[in-house]
């Protein structure tokens, strides 16, 4: 049994399935979305989604089992655990019901289901493996990102506040027009109205809000040029350094894994030779001390030593 469901979750054909079957619960979860215009095919969806659960836990299952005597090895994995979850939380479904309070969160266990696609290529466990990897590293670039934010936040008030309080009014506001500016969505607008003037540029419809025009040309022209070179193609690319960094990692361990799994195989493969061979050669002594031993007890009751040599040889198929 355990040599069989080691073979079953081992197979491509069982991974390819299994693939199918996430990208079908991916495509159930979308139709559920349209509600009253799939209302009349909910009996047909409900199976549909239970024999989908039938089938992951199936998978659970089978890959437990593969593990034979030593099931925790299953719950080792991290991509285990999560389809572990997702498993045992879609079961939970039946006894949440109807009930408002909990149905979102069971709709997005639902949603879930379909990250068992990570689970399942590992190509994206790679890609996703890098990311997590890259936390750490990231957490400092976030810092140094936050700094650059809030400095800049601190000047944009002081230099701009009064020509642009749409913009600038106080630290928050200046920062969440300065991420608006980071993303280049339409960051030269936010730069020409402190440029030109509020009175000049972009207050239309706002005046009201315009009290205190004053154009600076050369210090918001350096000011926004100098933060988006600095935020966008400096800080926002070391976070596209530390992934790429956290690839090479992840690729490295993988293939040092994949080596180790095979020299794990060739051993297994060359200690059976090994084996096979001892055991032929176990034999082969049985056989020359069983001849022997027959030899001596000849020798002891005066027999010919040659005849009886020929007759065992006869006896035994050998030439």
């Amino acid at each position: 049994m355990v040599t069989l469901c080691k073979k079953i979750a081992e197979a491509k054909w069982f991974q390819n399935f299994i693939i199918s079957v996430i990208i079908l619960a991916g495509v159930l979860v979308g139709i559920q979305t349209y509600g009253e215009e799939v209302a009349q095919w909910t009996t047909i969806i409900d199976a549909i989604d239970w024999i989908i659960l039938i089938i992951f836990t199936l998978e659970v299952i089978i890959k437990i089992t593969a593990e034979g005597n030593q099931p925790q090895n299953y719950f080792k994995d991290a991509w285990n655990l999560f389809d572990f979850f997702i498993v045992a939380a879609c079961f939970a479904g039946p006894f949440i019901g109807d009930n408002a309070e909990f149905l979102p969160v069971l709709r997005l266990i639902r949603i879930l289901r379909v990250f068992k696609l990570v689970t399942a290529l590992p190509e994206l466990q790679l890609i996703v493996g890098a990311l997590l990897r890259s936390i750490p590293s990231m957490a400092y670039i976030s810092l140094l990102l936050g700094l650059l934010f809030y400095i800049y936040g601190a000047m944009a008030v002081f230099m701009f506040g009064a020509n642009d309080p749409i913009h600038f009014e106080n630290l928050q506001i200046g920062i969440l027009s300065l991420f608006r500016v980071i993303t280049l969505e339409d960051w030269t607008d936010v730069m020409y109205i402190n440029m030109y003037g509020c009175d000049n540029y972009g207050y239309g419809g706002n005046e009201a809000l315009c009290t205190n025009p004053s154009g600076s040309p050369i210090i918001a022209s350096l000011f926004f040029v100098s933060f988006v070179l600095i935020g966008t193609m400096i800080v926002l690319n070391l976070f596209i350094g530390v992934i790429m960094n956290g690839m090479d990692e992840m690729k490295a361990e993988t293939e040092i894994k994949a080596k180790v799994e095979r020299k794990a195989k060739d051993d297994g493969t060359d200690l059976k030779n090994e084996m096979h061979l001892l055991i032929d050669k176990v034999d082969s002594l049985k056989e020359e001390l069983s001849l022997l031993s027959h030899l001596y007890e000849n020798e002891r009751n005066g027999k010919p030593v040659l005849q009886e040599v020929y007759k065992y040889k006869q006896v035994n198929g050998e030439p």
